[in-house]
Protein backbone atom coordinates (compact mmCIF):
# COMPACT_ATOMS: atom_id res chain seq x y z
CA UNK A 1 0.00 0.00 0.00
CA UNK A 2 2.94 2.29 0.98
CA UNK A 3 4.21 1.59 -2.31
CA UNK A 4 1.33 2.93 -4.64
CA UNK A 5 1.20 6.04 -2.58
CA UNK A 6 4.66 6.70 -3.43
CA UNK A 7 4.18 6.07 -6.93
CA UNK A 8 1.08 8.49 -7.01
CA UNK A 9 2.70 11.15 -5.39
CA UNK A 10 6.29 10.74 -8.06
CA UNK A 11 3.85 10.71 -10.93
CA UNK A 12 1.49 13.54 -9.72
CA UNK A 13 4.75 15.68 -9.64
CA UNK A 14 5.90 14.27 -12.81
CA UNK A 15 2.82 15.72 -13.93
CA UNK A 16 2.78 19.23 -12.50
CA UNK A 17 6.26 19.31 -13.85
CA UNK A 18 5.61 18.42 -17.54
CA UNK A 19 2.64 20.83 -17.73
CA UNK A 20 4.76 23.36 -16.08
CA UNK A 21 6.96 23.21 -19.00
CA UNK A 22 4.68 23.15 -21.96
CA UNK A 23 3.70 26.56 -20.23
CA UNK A 24 6.98 27.55 -20.53
CA UNK A 25 7.65 26.38 -24.14
CA UNK A 26 4.43 28.22 -25.53
CA UNK A 27 5.84 31.74 -24.08
CA UNK A 28 7.65 34.20 -26.65
CA UNK A 29 11.20 34.10 -26.41
CA UNK A 30 12.03 37.78 -25.12
CA UNK A 31 14.80 38.09 -27.74
CA UNK A 32 17.40 36.66 -30.07
CA UNK A 33 20.53 38.22 -28.39
CA UNK A 34 21.25 35.34 -26.59
CA UNK A 35 22.31 32.98 -29.29
CA UNK A 36 24.56 31.45 -30.00
CA UNK A 37 23.04 28.78 -27.77
CA UNK A 38 25.12 27.62 -24.60
CA UNK A 39 27.26 24.89 -25.00
CA UNK A 40 24.52 22.47 -23.28
CA UNK A 41 21.97 23.10 -26.54
CA UNK A 42 24.79 23.17 -28.69
CA UNK A 43 25.13 19.23 -30.42
CA UNK A 44 27.73 17.35 -30.61
CA UNK A 45 28.78 18.33 -34.32
CA UNK A 46 28.60 21.96 -32.93
CA UNK A 47 25.61 23.24 -34.90
CA UNK A 48 23.26 25.46 -33.10
CA UNK A 49 19.56 25.61 -33.34
CA UNK A 50 18.04 28.40 -35.21
CA UNK A 51 17.66 31.43 -33.53
CA UNK A 52 13.65 32.18 -32.75
CA UNK A 53 12.46 34.76 -35.15
CA UNK A 54 13.37 35.92 -38.47
CA UNK A 55 16.39 33.94 -39.97
CA UNK A 56 19.31 33.86 -42.39
CA UNK A 57 18.13 32.01 -45.37
CA UNK A 58 20.04 30.53 -48.76
CA UNK A 59 18.45 32.21 -51.40
CA UNK A 60 19.11 30.94 -54.99
CA UNK A 61 21.78 33.46 -56.48
CA UNK A 62 20.40 33.22 -59.86
CA UNK A 63 16.74 33.91 -58.26
CA UNK A 64 18.12 37.33 -57.23
CA UNK A 65 17.96 40.22 -60.44
CA UNK A 66 19.30 43.41 -60.62
CA UNK A 67 21.22 43.16 -57.37
CA UNK A 68 23.70 46.40 -57.17
CA UNK A 69 27.05 45.34 -55.39
CA UNK A 70 28.67 47.45 -53.59
CA UNK A 71 31.32 48.88 -51.25
CA UNK A 72 30.53 51.11 -48.14
CA UNK A 73 31.63 49.99 -44.95
CA UNK A 74 31.18 52.09 -42.06
CA UNK A 75 31.92 51.01 -38.53
CA UNK A 76 28.55 52.11 -37.00
CA UNK A 77 26.76 48.82 -35.95
CA UNK A 78 25.10 48.53 -38.99
CA UNK A 79 25.65 46.19 -41.80
CA UNK A 80 27.44 47.62 -44.30
CA UNK A 81 28.51 46.13 -48.15
CA UNK A 82 31.91 45.07 -47.31
CA UNK A 83 31.68 44.29 -43.95
CA UNK A 84 32.22 40.94 -42.30
CA UNK A 85 30.40 40.19 -39.55
CA UNK A 86 28.88 37.09 -37.55
CA UNK A 87 25.17 35.80 -37.88
CA UNK A 88 23.60 32.12 -37.90
CA UNK A 89 23.79 30.54 -41.19
CA UNK A 90 21.74 27.58 -41.93
CA UNK A 91 23.31 24.21 -42.44
CA UNK A 92 22.76 22.74 -46.18
CA UNK A 93 20.71 20.07 -45.12
CA UNK A 94 18.07 22.75 -44.10
CA UNK A 95 17.01 20.72 -41.25
CA UNK A 96 16.89 23.88 -38.44
CA UNK A 97 20.78 23.43 -37.89
CA UNK A 98 23.09 25.76 -38.59
CA UNK A 99 26.51 27.69 -37.34
CA UNK A 100 27.75 31.23 -36.12
CA UNK A 101 29.87 32.28 -38.56
CA UNK A 102 31.08 35.20 -40.43
CA UNK A 103 30.11 36.60 -43.62
CA UNK A 104 30.68 39.07 -45.79
CA UNK A 105 27.69 41.78 -46.65
CA UNK A 106 27.53 42.51 -50.64
CA UNK A 107 24.71 44.21 -50.78
CA UNK A 108 21.49 45.90 -48.94
CA UNK A 109 18.17 43.64 -49.74
CA UNK A 110 14.80 43.96 -49.42
CA UNK A 111 13.22 46.04 -46.38
CA UNK A 112 15.45 44.74 -42.95
CA UNK A 113 18.05 42.31 -44.91
CA UNK A 114 20.97 42.52 -46.44
CA UNK A 115 22.65 39.87 -48.89
CA UNK A 116 25.61 37.97 -47.67
CA UNK A 117 28.43 35.75 -48.84
CA UNK A 118 29.85 32.95 -45.82
CA UNK A 119 33.52 32.60 -44.89
CA UNK A 120 34.94 29.72 -44.12
CA UNK A 121 39.19 29.17 -43.02
CA UNK A 122 38.87 25.15 -44.91
CA UNK A 123 40.81 24.90 -47.50
CA UNK A 124 39.51 25.20 -50.73
CA UNK A 125 42.60 25.65 -52.98
CA UNK A 126 41.25 25.08 -56.54
CA UNK A 127 37.64 24.74 -55.87
CA UNK A 128 35.93 27.02 -58.60
CA UNK A 129 32.70 27.67 -56.07
CA UNK A 130 35.39 29.56 -53.54
CA UNK A 131 37.28 33.05 -53.92
CA UNK A 132 40.60 33.05 -52.03
CA UNK A 133 40.85 36.23 -49.55
CA UNK A 134 43.82 35.07 -47.67
CA UNK A 135 44.13 36.26 -44.39
CA UNK A 136 42.96 38.96 -42.38
CA UNK A 137 41.83 41.22 -39.36
CA UNK A 138 38.82 39.15 -39.42
CA UNK A 139 40.14 35.86 -37.92
CA UNK A 140 42.30 36.21 -34.73
CA UNK A 141 44.11 33.22 -36.19
CA UNK A 142 45.34 34.94 -38.80
CA UNK A 143 44.29 31.70 -41.20
CA UNK A 144 43.34 31.81 -44.81
CA UNK A 145 39.56 32.26 -45.86
CA UNK A 146 37.58 31.53 -48.41
CA UNK A 147 34.41 33.26 -49.40
CA UNK A 148 31.62 30.71 -51.32
CA UNK A 149 30.63 31.85 -54.74
CA UNK A 150 28.09 29.50 -54.94
CA UNK A 151 25.75 30.26 -51.60
CA UNK A 152 23.81 33.13 -51.12
CA UNK A 153 22.35 34.21 -47.85
CA UNK A 154 19.58 36.55 -46.98
CA UNK A 155 20.35 38.09 -43.38
CA UNK A 156 18.29 39.90 -41.28
CA UNK A 157 20.00 43.29 -39.82
CA UNK A 158 18.68 42.18 -36.32
CA UNK A 159 20.34 38.58 -36.60
CA UNK A 160 23.85 40.29 -37.05
CA UNK A 161 25.97 40.03 -33.61
CA UNK A 162 28.66 41.99 -34.15
CA UNK A 163 31.01 43.67 -36.94
CA UNK A 164 34.20 41.47 -37.23
CA UNK A 165 36.12 44.04 -40.02
CA UNK A 166 35.58 45.63 -43.24
CA UNK A 167 37.23 43.74 -46.19
CA UNK A 168 39.92 46.32 -47.81
CA UNK A 169 38.52 47.48 -51.37
CA UNK A 170 40.70 45.83 -53.59
CA UNK A 171 39.51 42.58 -52.20
CA UNK A 172 36.03 42.99 -52.08
CA UNK A 173 36.05 44.13 -55.88
CA UNK A 174 37.38 41.15 -56.64
CA UNK A 175 34.48 39.10 -54.65
CA UNK A 176 31.93 41.84 -56.48
CA UNK A 177 33.56 41.18 -60.04
CA UNK A 178 33.53 37.25 -59.70
CA UNK A 179 29.71 37.37 -58.71
CA UNK A 180 29.04 39.88 -61.13
CA UNK A 181 30.43 37.44 -63.98
CA UNK A 182 28.66 34.33 -62.91
CA UNK A 183 25.44 35.77 -61.77
CA UNK A 184 24.95 39.17 -63.98
CA UNK A 185 24.92 41.64 -60.82
CA UNK A 186 26.40 45.16 -61.58
CA UNK A 187 28.94 46.89 -58.86
CA UNK A 188 27.71 50.23 -58.21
Amino acid sequence: MARKGIWSRLLSVGLDVAASALKSSKRKPASTAAWPAPRAQQGSDGSVPAPAGDVTVEVDPRSVRSLRLSYSPERDGDADAGEIVWTWVPYAENDGRGKDRPVLVVANGPAGRVYAVKFTSRSHHGDREYFALGSGPWDAQGRESWVDLDQLYSVPVDGLRREAAALDLERFTRVAAELGRRYGWRAA
